[in-house]
């Protein structure tokens, strides 16, 4: 089965807790503190295996969590960071969180990683918060929470060229003769389900990877037939062959087709007209083929080279293949974002992100007060609410935050119930 489009939901590893410990040996005097901290979680990294040619494992794992770090200890021992999550995935797939539909990584080169989800930072044991006022504090931090997110895996196929057409106009059958590959071609549309690669080699010392894609008809882009399914695979590649049935063997116009098919490709991303297109006249071996590229031909008009060849005779061939490779070795590679354009010329782009509020206060049917934002979460999830030296930290970080003011400005009063997720607590002037 070929997959080509998986969701899945990754969560890194929290941090360890830091430890609350004082040194108690014999003859050591003032010990002090001696709580270690804790180890970092584990992030969730994607890395590239050439050996994978689907995300057909996806289907069948679509939760991914990474370990924990581990917990300080006393005698000032820190807590062991946890290994990282690697997870394999075939060369192509690009990353994309479901949320903010943000690039995360482009994944192309076997071996190349990236992380997907970031492991919290372990908490701080109670030595870190020693001073001299307070030179034995009973005070820890529990771990950070490590990033949870969904995101979107695509496959997109890594080929130099890639083969459009309609269905039944020969594309399978030239891949089959010019490569290796051997696609299931017969006499009906929609033979080939999925891509389709092969190695070209053109007999003068260069070689391409060449896909045979789905077919296209008219409305795939707005997700009509099976071409849809498959036009971002074709956003990789570097030069498109257009294959067109100059036989009209299925009662189709040839210059239709041609309009037709290039139309489709600029409603699904305007980028694809920028690459070389190299127009094939396939059938010739068919009675009426050459009066239909003849007419053809003054449609499109003389700038446009078109290379007649018949699949089935493999005439033809040779110098459609020498013009294929002339043109990848003139064209460049047409990055998928704007943004790993940027990354890859090692340049640094800043973007405006709107200032987010630090907390945000809102009321519940039952009049209570819920204290919500990814900051005062964060605080939350990282104090330890056993220790009472904690609670009393995270109070005064609620009032430096203005939490306190905005709760009277909401009308807040003694009494009054406050939620901030699963925890409840009155509010007190």
């Amino acid at each position: 089965m070929f997959v080509d489009r998986v969701k899945i939901d990754v969560k890194a590893g929290n941090g360890g807790d830091g430890m609350v410990a004082f040194r108690r040996e014999k003859f050591v005097p003032n010990g002090g503190p001696a709580g270690g901290d804790g180890g970092k979680g584990a992030d969730v990294v994607f890395e590239v295996d050439e050996g994978l040619r689907t995300l057909i494992d996806f289907r069948y794992k679509r939760k991914f969590k990474a370990p924990h770090g581990e917990n300080g200890m006393s005698k000032s021992m820190h807590g062991r960071g946890a290994n990282d999550l690697v997870v394999m995935v075939p060369p192509g797939t690009v990353v994309k969180d479901l949320e903010t539909g943000e690039v995360i990584a482009d994944l192309v080169a076997d071996g190349q990683r990236a992380v997907i989800a970031k492991g919290g930072r372990g908490g701080r044991g109670n030595k870190r918060f020693a001073t001299p006022a307070n030179p034995a504090p009973e005070l820890s931090e529990n771990g950070e929470p490590g990033v949870e997110r969904t995101v979107q895996l695509e496959l997109k196929v890594l080929a130099d060229v890639g083969l459009v057409g309609f269905p039944s106009v020969g594309k399978s059958t030239l891949l089959s003769i010019v490569s290796a590959a051997r696609p299931k071609i017969a006499a009906y549309h929609f033979t080939t389900l999925v891509p389709n690669l092969g190695m070209v080699d053109v007999g003068d010392g260069r070689s391409f990877v060449m896909a045979d894609l789905p077919g296209l008809i008219e409305g795939a882009s707005q997700g009509v037939g099976l071409g849809h399914q498959f036009l971002r695979h074709i956003e990789r590649t570097r030069v498109i062959v257009h294959v067109i049935d100059m036989s009209g063997s299925e009662g189709r116009d040839p210059y239709e087709d041609y309009l037709t098919i290039n139309k489709e490709l600029e409603a699904y991303n305007l980028r694809l007209m920028e690459r070389p297109q190299i127009i094939v006249a396939n059938k010739m071996d068919m009675p009426e083929a050459e009066e239909a590229l003849q007419a053809f031909s003054e449609k499109v008009g003389p700038e446009i080279a078109i290379y007649p060849i018949s699949a089935l005779t493999q005439s033809g061939l040779k110098p459609l293949l020498i013009k294929i490779a002339d043109e990848l070795e003139e064209t460049p590679e047409f990055p998928l974002e704007e943004v790993l354009e940027q990354e890859e010329q090692n340049t640094v782009l800043y973007k405006f992100h709107a200032e987010e509020p630090e907390f945000e206060i809102t009321r519940d049917p039952d009049g209570a007060f819920v204290l919500s934002g990814d900051k005062v979460e964060r605080l939350f999830a990282m104090t330890n609410f056993e220790r009472d030296a904690s609670i009393n930290r995270f109070a005064r970080q609620l009032r430096a935050m203005g939490v306190d003011e905005a709760l009277r400005k909401r009308g807040a009063e003694d009494g009054d119930v406050v939620r901030l997720l699963d925890f409840e607590f009155e509010f007190q002037e």
